[in-house]
């Protein structure tokens, strides 16, 4: 069954995951995964968000997939996404992640 992108809404092909990190969980409370809910995003969205957001912000302003939706941060990269079939991308850490860590 394919698989759709919680944030990008794209649809990714059965066919298209052979690789099993193609699509990945994503805890909307990191570092609590114990009770976190989840949401299950392509690769590329996955790691967009943690190269965007810290952990902290992460739990405290984007704990639903709705919060990330909406987050000015996102809203070039998920226009671009859409408009692509890729499911391997590049990232930068922004420096405010960087500098956090």
């Amino acid at each position: 069954m394919p698989t759709t992108c919680a944030l990008c809404r794209r649809v990714v092909p059965d066919e298209r995951i052979d690789d099993p990190q193609v699509v990945q969980e994503h805890h909307l409370r990191p570092e609590e995964r114990a009770t976190s809910p989840t949401v299950m995003l392509c690769r590329p969205c996955h790691k967009q968000i943690h190269a965007l957001f810290t952990n902290e912000e992460l739990r405290e302003a984007y704990d639903t997939i709705e919060a990330l939706q909406s987050a000015d941060r996102l809203q070039g990269y998920v226009d671009w996404i859409r408009g692509t079939n890729k499911l391997e991308i590049q990232v930068r850490t922004s420096d405010r992640v960087r500098d956090a860590g």
